[in-house]
């Protein structure tokens, strides 16, 4: 796997059927170890261990359904009450981050209307705030702390 600047985790791979596997705590499952799984499970670690966000308030491949069809995010962020207030779309490293994965991440949040969007290729991390009263984003230098959410 690629090195990503995100900080070393502590990830859990085995094999299972012929197939590299690496356990998701968020899912309490093992899933397929692609380029783009190693971005969500290293970025999820961040969050968790260096922003102080509750695993239990992370939703990977969160269903939604946009436009009368069925769509995943990639990661869902809610808040203490259970409403969404992030969206994090991952990318495997060697995707660049380009106006089409934002437009992705648009979409959805036509369906969730959070105030925070992330994208990341475990490279390159980006941070939208929205401001719906101004119909306008910001980019942020840093990913927020859960706390200031």
């Amino acid at each position: 796997m690629n090195q990503l600047k995100l900080p070393p985790f502590d990830a859990k791979i085995s094999g299972h059927d012929d197939k590299t596997v690496i356990w998701d705590p968020v899912r309490n499952k093992w899933v397929r170890l692609t380029p783009e799984e190693h971005v969500r499970q290293a970025f999820v670690s961040y969050l968790v261990h260096y922003k102080g966000f509750p695993l239990s308030h992370i939703a990977n491949e969160q269903t939604i359904t946009l436009n009368g069809m069925s769509r995943r995010c990639d990661s869902v962020i809610y808040d203490r009450c259970g409403a969404p207030r992030i969206i994090v779309e991952y990318k495997a490293p060697e995707v660049s981050v380009s106006p089409k994965v934002f437009q992705q991440i648009s979409c959805y949040n036509l369906v969730l209307k959070v105030d925070w969007l992330i994208v990341t290729n475990g490279l390159t991390h980006y941070c939208i705030r929205m401001d719906y009263s101004t119909g306008s984003y910001t980019f942020l230098q840093d990913i927020p702390a859960y706390d200031s959410l």
